[in-house]
């Protein structure tokens, strides 16, 4: 295959960026999108060129590091993470535009690469439990509604990759608060911090500039782990909860 690249390059966060156009000849279909750009990287390299700066980490799906904007798509044509998208999306002669995240409170660092250190401020928030649980207990220790189960499990599967704030028009993290929110609040040993959880990390959420949601459900269109749009309607009946409660 040969493709077009327009990249957006960005020295700092201080200076502004631009799209830099460059050619790719004999791109391998069976290449991760990742892999296609450390092949870029080390023709760049070569001629004395700054590499195009990317996060990146496992490269299986799992670590959520990866994550930029394809064609105006979060992480590409395909639900999957950049990593896991391959060549094979795109046609021979394709003009491929690669850009970072693009929320307010993503800002870039260089190239592609944003700070994401918002989320770890969510998770700070609330997102822990304090009952003394030890070493791993034995699984039937805990009785638990295999429906409540099932869903924490759902939720527990969003790896922070921000795909969802990228995605949402109103750039918001309400999917991935959510998820954090609603794995702890549907287990036994996430009940005391239930209500503090949702206030504190819902307080956070704002306080980093992230939009609020309109349930336009783009977050879970692009969300490469499939967290349902339900989701944030269950963080919400936590939150008018814990209102109510008085805990606010």
């Amino acid at each position: 295959m040969n493709i077009t690249l327009r990249v957006w390059r960005q020295k700092n966060a201080d200076e502004k960026g631009k799209m830099v156009t460059y050619g790719l000849e004999d791109v391998s279909a069976d290449m991760s999108f990742l892999e296609m750009l450390d092949v870029l990287n080390e023709q760049l390299t070569l001629s004395g060129d700054q590499p195009i700066a990317f996060d990146h980490d496992c490269r299986e799906g799992i670590c959520g590091s990866c994550g930029v904007v394809i064609n105006g798509v979060a992480h590409g044509p395909e639900v999957a993470t950049a990593c896991q998208l391959h060549m094979r999306s795109f046609e021979d002669g394709a003009v491929i535009d690669v850009e970072p995240w693009r929320a307010g409170a993503f800002p870039v660092i260089k190239d592609l690469v944003v700070d994401r250190t918002a989320f770890d401020r969510i998770i700070q928030a609330g997102g822990y439990i304090s009952a003394p649980t030890g070493s791993a207990p034995e699984a039937n220790n805990l009785p638990v509604r295999k429906e409540d189960a099932d869903h924490a499990f759902e939720s527990a599967a969003c790896i922070g990759c921000g795909a969802c704030v990228a995605a949402c028009p109103n750039g918001s993290a309400m999917l991935f608060t959510a998820a954090k929110i609603t794995h702890l609040g549907l287990l036994p040993q996430g009940q005391p911090e239930r209500e503090s959880r949702v206030i504190g990390m819902i307080e956070q959420h704002d306080h980093e500039g992230f939009g609020g949601c309109t349930n336009i459900g783009e977050c879970t269109a692009a969300c490469p782990k499939g967290i349902p749009l339900d989701t944030i309607s269950r963080l919400n009946r936590d939150l008018l909860g814990a209102l109510a409660s008085g805990k606010a």
